[in-house]
């Protein structure tokens, strides 16, 4: 009798308590966007900075596009020193829960994905003297892939992944007392997913050039960087067509650059100039990741009850093939003057390509043909399987983050 009449008492307070959990968290908090907001910067700064390097060379280490990109380290920070001081000292009702989504780490509390984005910003701060030295003693304008733009590079990763672990965090929460933010964190998640996707893509840049996707090397450095985001992300978010999603992210925020850099007017500071360039050069048209994207939303689907190594093998091999098939033929028509208009984008050359250069020739850099591409094939088809299976691996374990 007691117990019956102690369960409605618990009920109550149950329901109280979950009202209380509701009210807490009718709006997604502000660092969630923010960080949003930093990782957004940083894409947007990466291809203004490439932008600003194809039509002017690098002037000064005060370029607003640097800013941009610093600002990501910025937002960061403040996200961070915000998070820690209110869940480690913090003694309102709102900082008891931040303490309860926390982890310690040496004595300070916030969630895991801060202090991973903690350790970008670090990277970022390191990075920028260390550039600065760099293009003063071997020149002004040098490759992408040098070791203070990787360090940089890694720092963004550092804080995107951060933030995705941020609002991983939440949206699982979410799911689990049945929030109705759990729909718009999901969003923000595969957004994010999204320019991740993008900033790998950003670093295998110099490899994926249209001219050079004739190139076996081109497919094994998609199906080294690729399979793992769209694994990660599918897993992670538990969306079906979350490979499909954030591949069409990573096209149509590439297409909006194409779009949009042109319309600002930018001349070449540095010599020697082979081209008369009179506005900011977009980057190079995306590549058709969203042909496999889709393919592997569709095999997933089907395969949940596979093991994991068995839907690895067969996910690399699908998304090398399809790769393959879709980015082979798209490549010839964009060395063609078929494609020459501003929506490809490839009317668009740097201030130092030279006319007997492979883009201004419209010929493929030493492509590669017969037993040499087949094998590469075959090699970035074993990488993408690895691949794969590590966002398997690692997105099914994020499914459990609460903190």
């Amino acid at each position: 009798m007691a117990a019956d009449i102690a369960e409605p008492h618990s009920l109550l307070a149950h329901g109280s308590e979950t009202k209380a959990q509701s009210a807490s968290t009718e709006s997604v908090p502000w660092f969630i966007w923010a960080g949003a907001l930093a990782v957004t910067s940083a894409s947007v700064g990466g291809q203004w900075d490439v932008a600003w390097h194809r039509s002017i060379g690098r002037d000064t280490f005060w370029t607003p596009a640097h800013m941009a990109i610093y600002a990501c380290g910025a937002i960061a920070g403040i996200i961070g020193l915000y998070l820690v001081l209110a869940a480690t000292f913090g003694r309102s009702g709102y900082a008891s829960q931040l303490r309860a989504a926390s982890v310690n780490i040496f004595g300070m509390r916030a969630p895991l994905g801060i202090f991973l984005a903690g350790w970008g910003g670090v990277a970022m701060l390191t990075s920028a003297p260390f550039d600065n030295w760099w293009h003063n003693a071997y020149g002004l304008d040098v490759k992408i892939i040098s070791p203070p733009h990787a360090l940089l590079i890694l720092g963004i990763r550092a804080i995107d992944v951060g933030m995705l672990f941020l609002i991983l965090a939440s949206m699982n929460r979410a799911s689990d007392a049945g929030d109705s933010n759990f729909k718009m964190l999901r969003r923000l998640f595969l957004y994010l997913g999204g320019l991740i996707l993008g900033g790998q893509m950003f670093f295998i840049m110099e490899y994926t050039w249209d001219v050079a996707l004739h190139r076996s090397i081109a497919y094994i450095c998609l199906a080294i960087a690729v399979p793992v985001v769209l694994a990660t992300i599918s897993q992670a978010s538990r969306f079906r067509w979350a490979a499909t999603t954030i591949s069409a992210i990573y096209a149509g925020s590439l297409i909006a650059f194409i779009l949009i850099f042109p319309l600002f007017p930018a001349e070449p500071k540095l010599g020697p100039v082979f081209y008369p360039v009179t506005h900011l050069v977009p980057p190079k048209f995306p590549i058709l990741l969203i042909v496999p994207a889709f393919a592997l939303d569709l095999f997933w689907q089907r395969a949940r009850g596979w093991r994991l190594w068995h839907i690895a093998l067969v996910s690399g091999a699908i998304f090398v093939a399809l790769s393959f098939a879709a980015e082979w033929p798209f490549a010839d028509f964009l060395v063609s003057h078929a494609s020459e208009n501003r929506f490809f984008g490839t009317i668009y050359f740097d201030y130092n390509s030279r006319p007997d250069g492979y883009d201004r020739l419209r010929q493929f850099f030493h492509p590669d043909s017969g037993l040499t591409l087949w094998l590469g094939l075959l090699r970035a088809s074993s990488f993408a399987a690895f691949s794969t299976w590590v966002g398997l691996v690692f997105g099914r374990w994020m499914r459990g983050v609460q903190r």
